[in-house]
């Protein structure tokens, strides 16, 4: 079969695209834009690429289904024209249920935050056994250098991280309700997605259908402390849950370094993971991961003899180069939540000597129409130094953070030009300093910017 992806070039459609290819089908694809790293790696599994939302690619893509992502609206034109000649069509997360996850053992990880980490783990884990689970993951496990892949010979294991974001212009239900989890893991539950939901409310109903799809013979890995969580499985839950989180089920001991911690499994201790990641957050990510591996019939050792060779997601505190002593960071952090423990972690790692210097892109639909805005300096109150990149923001962001001044006062800047913003930070940094970039897109290149600025000043010191 031949089908033509629209919206191929993010991670999720992207992953479909190299799953489909690897089914035996001929995929082809088109974006808004086309471009490095996503276009390499479809172009490099045989995927042709067209840029562009325009009604002409139709004739040169002849394509027996076209697979929507749900950046695609009304009024685009190749949308307009798919609809008006009677093309099939189809959204990318249902295409993905009926065709590649029907049949499988289905683990799915849902939640506000930690859906990548934990579904990079629970991979890995299972990998790490021996059954070669299929995945498609929001982020790139540095353990597989890839996003999504089938599953390996026969095995019946599929791990996807399951979103709660609407699923087409034409399915407005969670993209989770498609994938029908026989494991499911509820990490967490706030409020996201101002420009779909009107309140958590709304999203607690979502997830509330996700575990109507969950079989009695399944499991729930579930957060025992989040309340949210709690309120969408009080609505009904036919499915044995396990609860993870501190006094539960699942819980855990720090160990003598911070790299360090013990599982506990109904009081008794399991053993020790000794790994790279940090934060608290993460070892919850981990139990749940645990957990959900124990389902699928690993045991706990197993697991945790997997997780000390964990080595993080791609965009998760990732450093991206050192130069003249200033470390510079990618992290994905995007909601106040998010920020507030990725900022505190990386001062836990470095200390209260080192200046931690925080880059925010606010890109997210949520962040763009200023529903979380409020929350945004307290978020950012562990950096010495805060920059916000304020480009096509529908709010003022100076003013928020002028009006927080506990939090804020006069160590935020401002930008709306990105050159004049790196241009700033360079100028400002020191040997010691760490340079923490947050976003959940390309933020520009910000990184290379600031790593080849650092460079600049460096050889120019040199010189003179």
């Amino acid at each position: 079969m031949h089908i033509h992806i629209l919206g191929i070039c993010g991670t999720f459609m992207g992953g479909i695209a190299v799953l489909a290819r690897e089914a035996g089908h001929t995929v082809t694809g088109c974006d808004e834009n086309v471009y490095p790293p996503m276009s390499t790696q479809l172009e490099a599994a045989g995927i042709s690429l067209h840029q562009g939302m325009d009604a002409e690619q139709l004739s040169e893509f002849k394509a027996d289904l076209y697979v929507v992502g749900n950046v695609m609206t009304r009024g685009m034109p190749v949308i307009e024209a798919i609809l008006d000649r009677g093309l099939p069509y189809v959204s990318g997360p249902q295409w993905l249920g009926e065709n590649l996850l029907a049949g499988k053992w289905v683990l799915a990880v849902a939640g506000t935050h930690g859906k990548t980490s934990t579904s990079a783990m629970l991979a890995w884990i299972l990998d790490y056994a021996g059954v070669a689970p299929g995945f498609l993951i929001g982020g790139v496990p540095a353990n597989f250098g890839i996003s999504a892949r089938a599953p390996q010979g026969d095995s019946p294991f599929f791990v996807i991280e399951a979103d709660e974001y609407d699923t087409a212009f034409f399915d407005k239900r969670s993209k989770f309700v498609h994938y029908r989890p026989r494991t499911a893991v509820l990490n967490n539950l706030e409020y996201d997605h101002a420009d779909i939901f009107a309140n958590v409310e709304a999203i607690e109903t979502q997830f509330h259908h996700l575990v109507r799809t969950v079989p009695s013979n399944g499991l729930l890995v579930v957060n025992g402390r989040d309340e949210h969580v709690k309120r969408a499985l009080v609505r009904g839950a036919w499915t044995p849950i396990e609860e993870f989180g501190p006094g539960l089920q699942w819980d855990f001991r720090r160990g003598e370094q911070d790299s360090q911690f013990h599982v506990l499994l109904s009081g008794e201790d399991r053993g020790m993971v000794d790994w790279s990641q940090m934060g608290t957050h993460n070892t919850m990510n981990a139990l749940a991961a645990i957990a959900a591996a124990r389902h699928a019939g690993v045991p706990v050792k197993l697991a945790l003899e997997a997780l000390n060779t964990f080595t993080g997601v791609a965009r998760r505190m990732q450093v991206r180069g050192e130069i003249g002593g200033v470390t510079v960071y990618d992290d994905f952090a995007h909601h106040p939540t998010a920020i507030q423990t990725t900022v505190t972690g990386l001062r836990k790692r470095v200390g209260n000597d080192a200046r931690v210097i925080a880059v925010l892109e606010p890109r997210t639909n949520t962040m763009k129409l200023g529903a979380m805005s409020a929350a945004l300096p307290a978020s950012l109150a562990n950096a010495d130094v805060v920059f916000i990149y304020a480009n096509n923001l529908g709010w003022d962001v100076a003013k928020v953070f002028e009006q927080d001044k506990e939090n804020a006062g006069t160590k935020t800047g401002v930008f709306n030009d990105l050159d004049a913003m790196v241009k700033t930070i360079v100028e400002m940094s020191r040997p010691g300093d760490h340079v923490l970039v947050m976003s959940n897109g390309g933020f520009g290149g910000v990184h290379g910017k600031l790593l080849a600025k650092l460079a600049e000043r460096q050889m120019r010191g040199a010189a003179s």
